[in-house]
């Protein structure tokens, strides 16, 4: 089969084909060792034709070890033959304590693939594939074969995977049939079995970059307002006699720039009584009586005109406002176990409208608008439901709320389904999930104690070159890109559109599983990002069948060619059967009815009941 050395370069030989034909079904993608004396070196034949068998080199084997990279060619006089057992065993990995199976050679009839857990499972991965190659079902194997992995019970894992379209809940369902030990959860967007936990994000933790992000802030300006409204929220939800006193303040403040301001009368009565009618409390409020020297006034009649054009109580309503002011209250500290809602917080945006500074600034005001208006369309939205919380709870004790189950035991799979959200605020919802996370993980006093894996589906939606960098600074998934792995949050990106996504993030992954992809942006787009991928690895993936992938990086010491079984159960994501939707069973009669109709003729209408039959 193998004959002489012709030809060597500085990556690959040429050998004559012994057979004298043409066994390129037989031999492509086949790893051979030349050998000689100590040195052995590990290849990949490229080509076969009846003359010459070119051979690419990889690496060589070091006391029983492979190691990439060849710095010594091997001589022409080198023999050549098939990888072994025993070598194929060191690319491909063994069952251990350490490993779990992956999937198995498509090269090598079936021979079973082992990746070392820390090697995939600590650093960042990303896995490619267009709809239909079975990336879904990968992910879904992948999981599976962790917990069904004889060597070790991984029950404190912590398996985060945003859902963009429900698909994994059929595979992880019945995770704890495998092991008791193992729980999984269902946290929805949308609920419908019992067992499922309806999505909440606590308000009162969100900080000043979530809200920015949250209410879409588009410009620089607007964080100074959001700034001041997230302020007045945790000072406001104490609801103590401070809090009640720094409300009279700000209305005070607001009404007496208004009557010492130069517009007319009439136009200060209005901006008055919305002002009041936007913030009032016990102290302002139109019912409000005010006490003059042997009379009462209703709050709202000292602001009647008189024959004068002036205000009728002038004299009294200041020195009813002056006695509320108290610039002492502006360094008012902000509570740090502050509790507040949606609720809480547009009536804190309220106050803030009116404060010193945003008022007569056009400009600022305009943006305040803005965000106003987004706050209530979410308040008015099913998007608000999603940030209800019902009581007050530490960062640490959410995170753990996350990984409990109804039952109060420990989920190591929590699933997060927003299939009924919006793609703006649906990535919205991942960053701040992932940030929770993040500054968790953090603040651990033993770094990297707790390792959470976010498998982010559909990551293109998520993901993406937005600009969280020139509004807030940086991007959370660019963040966890690039610190995570230290802290024990990794990522693991699953998309059909690599081109979307972040460059950061792609550039600081470490392992790939890429099924097959078509699309030549994406293609170019994967070349020009990986270094490390070569352009035989492009051509490969681009005629791979459905389930098959090819696996590099880190975690693998070659190159390979994977087959991933089918997952049982499968994830729902299958294509739909529109042969058997469009194909008309028998209902009620209607299919004997157009057998025997003529074929110019028309079918009668189905009754209502048959269409709810078919619906």
């Amino acid at each position: 089969m193998f004959g002489n050395i012709k030809y060597i370069s500085d990556n690959e030989a040429h050998v004559v084909n012994a057979a004298g034909i043409n066994m390129s079904g037989d031999l492509m993608n086949v790893h051979v060792v030349f050998e000689e004396g100590g040195q052995r070196v590990l290849g990949e034949v490229t080509e076969v034709n009846d003359q010459i068998i070119k051979i690419r080199f990889l690496g060589e084997f070091q006391n029983n070890h492979y190691v990439n990279g060849v710095i010594r060619k091997p001589k022409l006089s080198a023999s050549i033959r098939v990888i072994n057992e025993s070598e194929l065993n060191e690319l491909m990995g063994q069952d251990s304590a350490s490993t779990f199976l992956l999937g198995t050679s498509s090269i090598y009839n079936t021979h079973p693939v082992y990746v070392d857990i820390n090697q995939l499972f600590a650093n960042h991965a990303a896995i490619f594939g267009n709809t239909g190659s079975g990336k879904s079902c990968g992910v879904a194997r992948l999981v599976q074969n962790i917990f069904s992995n004889k060597n070790m019970v991984p029950y404190n894992a912590n398996l985060f995977i945003f859902d963009a379209y429900g698909e994994y809940k059929t595979a992880f369902r019945s995770i704890n049939q495998i092991n008791p030990c193992f729980s999984y959860k269902f946290i929805t967007s949308n609920p419908v079995d019992p067992e499922d936990v309806p999505l909440a994000i606590p308000v009162h933790l969100l900080n000043l970059d979530d809200w920015s992000l949250f209410l879409q802030a588009d410009k620089h300006s607007q964080i100074p307002i959001i700034e001041r409204t997230l302020k007045l929220s945790k000072i406001f939800s104490k609801n103590d006699e401070v809090a009640m006193r720094y409300k009279n303040h700000l209305i005070a403040k607001a009404l007496l720039a208004v009557l010492f301001s130069n517009q007319t009368t009439a136009r200060k009565k209005n901006e008055v009584f919305t002002i009041i009618e936007a913030c009032h409390t016990p102290e302002f409020d139109f019912s409000t009586e005010i006490q003059g020297l042997g009379y009462t006034r209703i709050l709202s009649e000292c602001f009647e005109i008189d024959s004068n054009g002036n205000f009728g109580e002038s004299v009294l309503i200041t020195e009813y406002i002056l006695k509320h002011i108290d610039d002492s209250l502006e360094t008012t500290p902000e509570p740090k176990d502050a509790f507040f809602n949606l609720v809480d917080f547009n009536k804190a945006m309220e106050f803030t409208l009116i404060s010193e500074g945003f008022q007569n600034n056009q400009q600022l005001y305009d943006d305040a608008s803005i965000l106003k208006v987004r706050l209530k369309s979410i308040l008015n939205s099913k998007v608000g439901g999603f940030f209800e919380y019902n009581q007050p709870i530490s960062m640490e004790g959410y995170i753990s709320s996350l990984v409990a189950t109804k039952g109060n035991q420990k989920a190591q799979i929590i699933n997060i389904n927003l299939e009924d959200v919006d793609d703006t605020y649906a990535k919205v919802i991942v960053k701040i999930i992932a940030r929770f996370i993040f500054e968790f993980a953090k603040g651990r006093k033993e770094r990297a104690s707790i390792p959470f894996n976010l498998f982010v589906e559909e990551a293109h939606r998520y993901i993406q070159k937005d600009t969280d960098t020139f509004l807030i600074g940086y991007n959370i998934f660019d963040r966890i890109a690039k610190e995570g792995r230290k802290y024990g949050v990794l990522l693991d990106i699953i998309t059909q559109r690599p081109v979307e996504l972040s460059d950061t993030v792609i550039a600081q992954c470490s392992n790939f599983l890429i099924f097959k992809m078509t699309h030549p942006l994406d293609i170019e787009y994967i070349g020009k990002m990986l270094p490390n991928i070569s352009a035989d690895v492009l051509d490969k993936q681009k005629v791979l069948q459905p389930g098959n992938c090819i696996g590099f990086g880190s975690a693998f010491k070659i190159n390979m060619i994977i087959k991933m079984e089918m997952p049982n159960p499968s994830p729902y994501s299958n294509s739909c059967d529109v042969s058997a939707r469009w194909r008309l069973n028998n209902v009620g009669g209607a299919s004997a009815q157009m057998a025997t109709s003529s074929p110019s003729a028309a079918p009668s209408p189905m009754s209502t009941g048959a269409i709810n039959q078919i619906i």
